[in-house]
């Protein structure tokens, strides 16, 4: 069992928690879900007795388990000569049982293999079989299917449903799992709470989505009133009534039911995208080798002004080398790539982040775009970057948050072409949200890959590029279904 009472905490002056109290009791599935940067894994570190600059009481019966969302540093993985000496450290699992689990969470390595040497996705992989291995009371999971295609992420899921102990899981595939999740603990940053909701994911979208509405039926009935009574208070002539109204006025300016930061609007115009030709990037047959594989073979593609061109294919069909030649970052191994001579490129690919993480969202913004401090304020609000968030510093961020910090930087230059590899990987729901609404007004030309359906129908691309086929196709909805194809 898990019970935590009370529990306080903050970075700061800005409180992340305050007064908050739940129990997770023995089996229980739960989803911990909140915007990206809200506290998510900081809880998670405080059940693990990792953070503890807290006040209130964690009771924690049973051994716990984390998998993070990233792999940065792990002294037991650094010590392990092999796979297998880490994945199953006191030897209790047969060959076959450990490369099982290996599979469902999509790992391919050898057993006998060195785990310093692998890369932060196979890391991260080989933690979490570790995890499952182990078997332990309590499974604290952050964002455990980052790097899975939609098998992997099945199999994990169905792993989680049948496990015996307690799981808590922060995910945004959480719907995959949605009826094995007994409890959803959502953490509400704008009251520094954690409010429970009993019942699977869908459970608490629906729950959610009424109790929002129901609080904004309440604020316009309370401002009706308030307008009312600030009407009269502006027609009357008696001094002792005008007094006796204002106080009126300031209890009701009191009493209005406080809305959370993302049912606020905030409009900032994107730039306008630099003049560029009628066609902006084109290839000419273009090969790529790595010795006797062959990746790619005579690319033909050409992307006209303004065009949505979705890139679509399983994993490790050459969707990402691709793009890398598209952006010079890679040489074909013949062929041509011919760009227009104001091609200006905005990249983003969660591979290639290269922030300060020493600076703040502020700085590096207005550094990258040259804007100034007032117009990056606005713009980082319209991506949830609010208050003293914008002077924290990059390496204080989630991975979601780096994400949106991304994604704000190229949209707030006047780039004419946006390439966009995976833009949806780390962001909770309201994140892809934000994130999408911003690239549908984006003016310019735009290439992306995405396994997110509903991210790629709504960006409404005007054609796609099939992998590993290498032909162009005018879009079809039909192709939602092979956007999933992992």
């Amino acid at each position: 069992m898990l019970k935590v009472q009370d529990l306080a905490f903050g970075f700061g002056a800005k409180p992340l928690y305050e007064k908050v109290s739940f129990i997770v009791g023995k089996g229980q599935k739960v989803g911990l879900v909140g915007p990206n940067g809200s506290g998510k894994s900081t809880l998670l570190s405080m059940i693990m007795g990792k953070e503890t600059s807290y006040t209130g009481k964690i009771e924690v019966m049973g051994n716990v388990v984390l998998v993070p969302q990233e792999i940065k540093y792990d002294p037991i993985m650094d010590k392990a000569k092999t796979v297998k000496d880490y994945a199953d450290p006191e030897n209790k699992f047969l060959d076959y049982e450990i490369n099982k689990v290996f599979s469902g969470v999509e790992l391919k390595v050898d057993l006998d293999h060195d785990p310093k040497t692998l890369s932060g996705g196979q890391k991260t992989k080989l933690a979490l079989a570790r995890a499952l291995l182990m078997n332990p009371d309590i499974l604290l999971l952050d964002e455990p299917t980052n790097f899975m295609d939609t098998a992997g992420k099945k199999w994990v899921m169905r792993f989680l449903s049948e496990y015996e102990g307690i799981v808590i899981v922060i995910s945004h595939d959480l719907d995959l799992m949605s009826g094995s999740i007994d409890k959803v603990l959502a953490v509400t940053p704008h009251n520094s709470s954690i409010e429970e909701y009993k019942g699977t994911y869908q459970d608490y979208v629906r729950l959610k989505k009424q109790k929002e509405d129901n609080l904004k039926r309440e604020l316009e009935i309370k401002s009706r009133h308030l307008k009312r009574t600030e009407e009269r208070y502006n027609t009357s002539r008696a001094v002792a009534s005008k007094s006796i109204i204002r106080r009126k006025m300031e209890r009701e300016r009191e009493n209005l039911p406080q809305l959370p930061p993302e049912f606020k609007k905030i409009s900032v115009r994107l730039p306008e995208p630099k003049r560029c030709g009628e066609i902006p990037i084109r290839t000419i047959n273009v090969a790529k080798n790595y010795g006797d594989l062959r990746v790619l073979k005579d690319i033909n593609f050409t992307i006209i002004r303004n065009e949505r061109i979705a890139l679509i294919g399983p994993n490790g069909v050459g969707k990402s080398t691709f793009i890398k030649i598209l952006m010079g970052m890679l040489e074909p191994t013949s062929g041509e790539v011919i760009r227009d001579r104001e091609l200006s490129v905005g990249y983003y690919s969660q591979e290639f982040e290269t922030f300060d993480f020493t600076k703040s969202p502020m700085q590096i913004f207005c550094e990258e775009t040259g804007n100034n401090e007032g117009f990056a304020r606005a713009f980082l609000g319209r991506y949830m970057f609010a208050g003293d968030k914008v002077f924290q510093r990059v390496e204080t961020l989630s991975g979601g948050e780096k994400t949106r910090l991304a994604i704000a930087v190229l949209t707030g230059k006047n780039h004419n072409l946006l390439i966009l590899d995976e833009p949806t990987t780390y962001l909770d729901v309201m994140s892809q949200r934000v994130i999408l609404e911003s690239l549908k007004e984006y003016k310019g030309t735009m290439i992306v890959v995405s396994h997110t359906p509903e991210f790629i129908k709504e960006l409404a691309p005007s054609k796609a590029y099939l992998f590993p086929e290498e032909k162009m196709v005018f879009w079809d909805d039909a192709l939602l279904n092979k956007v999933e194809e992992l």
